[in-house]
C-alpha cells in the first residue's frame, strides 16, 4: 500500500471510528450513573440494539478469517457453528429469557444462587473468570490484531518485526476497545455494536459481490455461475468424518455448545438481561438468529470464491487463513479500505469490550459485593467495575501476544479450554430450570467432576472421538449424576421460582411463528448446500423438499397467529 493510500485509509478509519464514538457518547451521556445503568443499560434496550450487539459480539475477526479459511481449505461444513445457532437463540428466547427477566437477574451466577446456593454461584464465577481471563479475552484481542497485521501488512508499513508489530497492535486495539467498556458501560458497548453491525453487514455483502465480479471477469452472473457449477464439492455443508465439522455433531454436542453460548454465556446474554421488556428481548434474540442465516453467504462464500481465484489457477496461498485477507486486498477499492478497517476493528472491539464489561460485572456483583458483606453504593460498584476492567485489560495485553507461540495454534487452544466450562454450566442451568428437588450438592459435584473428566479425556487419553461428541457424552453423564443425587438426597424443600420482574413479561405475540420461520430457513440452507442442492448440480428432488419445508412452516405459522388472536 502506497503512503498516500495508507494516509487516506487511516484518516477515513479514524473518521468512521470517531463518528461511532461520538454517537455512543451522545446516546449514553448521563445514563451510567447507577448500577442498572452501567451494567444493564438501565434495563431499556430495544430489540434492534440487542440484536445488533449480540451479532457483533459473536462475529469478530476470527470468524472472518477462520470460516472463510475453512471454506477455502475444505468445504462449507463449518457453517454449522453459525447456522444451527439459530436453534439455540429460539430456546433462549422462549425458555431461558422469560425466567431471567422474571427474576430481574443481572448475571447468570445470580440465577444459580437463587436456584442452588451461594457456593454454586462462586464456582461458576471461577469457571467464567478462568475462561474469560486466560483464554477468551486474550484470544479475541490476539486474533483481531493478527487480522489487522495480515490485511494491512503492519510490519512493513512501520518497519518493525512481526513480534513488535503484534504487541503494538494489541496495545492499540485493546486500549481503544477498553475505553468503551470502562467509561461507557453496557449501553456504550451496545450502541457502538449496533452501528458497527450495520457496517459489518455492508462489508459482508460487498466483498462476495465484488469477488464474484472479479471471478466472472467483470460479470457478477458469470462469477456466480462458476461458483455454483464448478468444484461444487466446496459448497457441501454435509460434513464427513474427516471434514472440519462432521454432520453428525450437529445433533450431539454442537447444540449444547451453542445453547451455552447463546443462553448462558454472560458476555452474550448480558444485553438481553437489559431488555426493556420480554417482548423486546425476544425480538432481539430471534433477530440475531436470523442474522446467523446470512453467515454462510457473508463469511464462507468469499472463501469459496478465493478458492476459485487462487487455487484452481495454480497459485496456492501459503495458508488457508490468508484467503479472506487476500480477497479483500484484490477486490476492495482504496476509498473503502478505511471503512473496512473501521468495521473490522469495530467487530474486534465489540467482542473485546463486551467480554471486558461482563467480566467486570461478574467480579463486582458476584465476587466483590458478597465479599465485603455490607451495603455497597452504586457509585462504589461502578468505580470497582472500572478498576477491574482496567486490570483485566492490562492482563490481556500481556497474555495475547504470547498466543503466537502456542504449539497447536489459536483455534485448538480455544476449542480445548472452552470445554472446561461450557458443558457444566449448561448442564446445571437446564437441570435447575426443569427440576424442583435437585440440590446444590449435585451442581457442585458435576462442576468438579467435569473439570477432571474433561482434563482426563482431552489432555491425558488419546481417544479417537470428535471433541464435539465428547461434549455430548459428558453432558449425558452429568445430567444423570445430578438426577441420581436429586433422587437420593433431594432438597429439603421444593424450589419455587420467585418473580421479581422489573420490566413487562408480556411475550412477543409473533415469537413462535418467527421461530418456526427460522427453523425452516436453517433446513433450507442445509438442503441448498448439500448433494440434494448445489453439490453436483440441483437434484430432481430439490424443489420438492424446499416446497415441503415451507408448506409445513406456513401451515404452522397460520395456526400460531390464529391462536394468538383468540
Amino acid at each position: 500500500m502506497q503512503s498516500t493510500d495508507l494516509i487516506f485509509t487511516l484518516m477515513s478509519c479514524v473518521f468512521f471510528m470517531a463518528l461511532v464514538g461520538w454517537i455512543s457518547y451522545v446516546k449514553t451521556k448521563g445514563s451510567v450513573e447507577d448500577k442498572d445503568g452501567y451494567f444493564l443499560a438501565g434495563r431499556g434496550l430495544t430489540g434492534t440494539f440487542i440484536a445488533g450487539s449480540m451479532l457483533l459480539t459473536n462475529l469478530s475477526a476470527e470468524q472472518l478469517i477462520g470460516l472463510n479459511g475453512s471454506a477455502f481449505g475444505a468445504n462449507m461444513s463449518a457453517m454449522a457453528w453459525e447456522v444451527t445457532a439459530g436453534v439455540a437463540t429460539i430456546i433462549m428466547a422462549l425458555v431461558f429469557l422469560p425466567k431471567y427477566l422474571a427474576g430481574a437477574f443481572t448475571t447468570l451466577p445470580g440465577f444459580l444462587k437463587d436456584r442452588y446456593d451461594d457456593d454454586v454461584r462462586r464456582m461458576t464465577v471461577v469457571l467464567f473468570m478462568f475462561g474469560y481471563g486466560l483464554i477468551t479475552i486474550p484470544s479475541i484481542l490476539y486474533s483481531g490484531s493478527v487480522a489487522v497485521l495480515r490485511l494491512f501488512d503492519v510490519p512493513s508499513l512501520l518497519s518493525l518485526s512481526y513480534e513488535a508489530s503484534l504487541v503494538l497492535t494489541v496495545l492499540a486495539v485493546g486500549t481503544i476497545g477498553a475505553i468503551y467498556a470502562v467509561f461507557g458501560g453496557l449501553k456504550a458497548v451496545v450502541v457502538s455494536d449496533t452501528i458497527n453491525g450495520i457496517g459489518l453487514l455492508i462489508v459482508g455483502i460487498l466483498v462476495p459481490t465484488l469477488g464474484l465480479i472479479l471471478l466472472g471477469d467483470g460479470s457478477f452472473i458469470a462469477g456466480l455461475t462458476t461458483v455454483a457449477t464448478t468444484n461444487t464439492e466446496k459448497l457441501n455443508a454435509i460434513g464427513a468424518a474427516t471434514d472440519p465439522v462432521p454432520f453428525g455433531t450437529i445433533f450431539t454436542g454442537m447444540i449444547l455448545a451453542n445453547l451455552f453460548y447463546w443462553g448462558t454465556n454472560q458476555y452474550v446474554i448480558q444485553r438481553t438481561l437489559g431488555a426493556a421488556s420480554l417482548a423486546e428481548g425476544q425480538k432481539g434474540v430471534l433477530l440475531s438468529g436470523y442474522f446467523k442465516l446470512l453467515v454462510p453467504f457473508m463469511m464462507m462464500i468469499p472463501g469459496v470464491i478465493a478458492y476459485h481465484l487462487y487455487s484452481t489457477g495454480g497459485t496456492e496461498l501459503p495458508s488457508i487463513d490468508l484467503a479472506y485477507p487476500q480477497l479483500v486486498k484484490d477486490v476492495l477499492p482504496v476509498y473503502l479500505s478505511g471503512f473496512f478497517l473501521a468495521v473490522l476493528l469495530g467487530a474486534v472491539f465489540s467482542s473485546f469490550n463486551s467480554l471486558l464489561n461482563s467480566a467486570a460485572t461478574l467480579f463486582c456483583l458476584d465476587v466483590y459485593q458478597p465479599m465485603v458483606k455490607r451495603k455497597v453504593s452504586d457509585a462504589e460498584l461502578i468505580k470497582v467495575a472500572k478498576i477491574a476492567s482496567v486490570v483485566i485489560a492490562l492482563f490481556s495485553f500481556i497474555v495475547a501476544p504470547l498466543l503466537q507461540y502456542a504449539p497447536d495454534g489459536l483455534w485448538q487452544i480455544i476449542r480445548k479450554f472452552t470445554g472446561f466450562y461450557n458443558i457444566p454450566v449448561i448442564t446445571i442451568v437446564l437441570v435447575g430450570l426443569f427440576t424442583k428437588r435437585v440440590p446444590a450438592l449435585a451442581a457442585k459435584v458435576v462442576i468438579v467432576f467435569h473439570v477432571f473428566a474433561y482434563w482426563l479425556l482431552k489432555f491425558q487419553l488419546d481417544i479417537q472421538v470428535n471433541f464435539i461428541h465428547v461434549y455430548a457424552i459428558l453432558f449425558v453423564v452429568e445430567v444423570a449424576i445430578m438426577l441420581v443425587i436429586g433422587q437420593r438426597k433431594p432438597r429439603a424443600s421444593i424450589w419455587t421460582f420467585k418473580s421479581d420482574a422489573k420490566v413487562s413479561l408480556e411475550p412477543w405475540r409473533y415469537a413462535k411463528p418467527a421461530s418456526a420461520i427460522m427453523v425452516a430457513g436453517i433446513v433450507s440452507l442445509y438442503i441448498l448446500f448439500s448433494p440434494i442442492g448445489l453439490v453436483g448440480g440441483l437434484s430432481t428432488s430439490f424443489w420438492f423438499w424446499i416446497s415441503f419445508v415451507w408448506f409445513v412452516n406456513i401451515v404452522y405459522c397460520v395456526v400460531c397467529v390464529r391462536s394468538s388472536i383468540r
